[in-house]
């Protein structure tokens, strides 16, 4: 009888709407992995488009790929994501994993991507949530994302250890998005490790500031940072460090009038005073980071963009 211990499995979620122009790649970037998930359910968010039609090919060619429709009313909303991830969760139902992934439907991967992530699991028993680095192409090829930050795990393409994913509930439907800053949060509230690793490269081929509406978006991010209690003073540094670069000052201060907005509405938050608590001691202590070295050398300071 061999002793050779089974390898750890993990199975995956796509939400897709309207992806006909990336969700291929995608598809033949999970086929090329070295480690293939047990399972990968892609769920095709009221797709109006080819997307559909290419799942569909290659659900029928791979046991291991399952599809799922959903119709619903049209129109935006970023809790519609999240929605069709639960949806898809049915199809795991009976499927034994180790880790619970998400895979964004516009993402391209290294071939041995989830195999070094599961690698990297295994070997700290305390970390929950992990994820490589985001990479975008601005017309100068693929380059680093500049939010991306080792202590905070993108939704893009990352893996969840089921005990932790389990504990923070899984992703949560949001008003303003943000599921994957949530999701990080209660993990290291729960006293689980949380780390992205540079040296895996996320392929991210729909710009994260290609929305035709940056403005708009910019005071949508603002009312989501509000009602995950983000700290004020944390808020307005991060606004703040861009205003040096010119396109970024209206966008900045869209951000910070979405942040203050929901103040005077006395809007109510989405998440519970303990989280609150939680995320204003990390950003105050991140806070503290900056500004003791700024003291003592007389450079100014900065914060990282993320918000988490």
């Amino acid at each position: 009888m061999s002793s050779e211990k089974e390898p750890a499995r993990y199975v995956l979620m796509t939400a897709a709407h309207n992806e006909e122009a990336f969700i291929e790649g995608t598809i033949q970037s999970v086929l090329s992995q070295t480690r293939r998930p047990e399972r990968w359910v892609i769920v095709s968010d009221n797709s109006s488009d080819r997307t559909d039609e290419i799942i569909e090919r290659y659900a029928r060619q791979h046991e291991f790929i399952r599809f799922l429709r959903i119709t619903r009313a049209p129109g935006h909303s970023f809790g519609a994501k999240v929605i069709a991830l639960h949806k898809g969760l049915e199809l795991l139902d009976g499927v034994s994993s180790e880790f619970v992934g998400n895979l964004d439907a516009d993402i391209t991967l290294e071939s041995s991507y989830f195999e070094q992530l599961i690698d990297h699991l295994l070997a700290n028993p305390r970390l929950g949530v992990t994820c490589g680095f985001v990479y975008e192409d601005s017309g100068n090829g693929f380059q680093s994302r500049k939010m991306n930050d080792i202590r905070n795990v993108p939704h893009a393409a990352q893996l969840m250890r089921r005990e932790c994913y389990e504990t923070v509930g899984g992703y949560q439907i949001l008003k303003y998005g943000g599921e994957d800053w949530c999701a990080q949060v209660t993990a290291r509230m729960n006293g689980w490790e949380v780390e992205s690793l540079p040296r895996l490269k996320i392929f991210h081929h729909r710009h994260t500031g290609a929305s035709s509406r940056p403005l708009k978006n910019s005071f949508r991010l603002g009312r989501m940072d509000y009602s995950f209690g983000s700290d004020p003073v944390f808020e307005v540094g991060k606004c703040l460090r861009r205003w040096r670069e010119k396109p970024y000052v209206l966008i900045s201060l869209a951000r910070l009038a979405g942040f203050v907005w929901p103040y005077i509405c006395r809007e109510r938050r989405e998440v519970s005073d303990e989280f609150v608590s939680f995320l204003r001691r990390e950003q105050r202590g991140r806070l503290s980071s900056v500004v003791k070295p700024v003291r003592a050398v007389g450079a100014p300071a900065s914060s990282q963009d993320h918000a988490s």
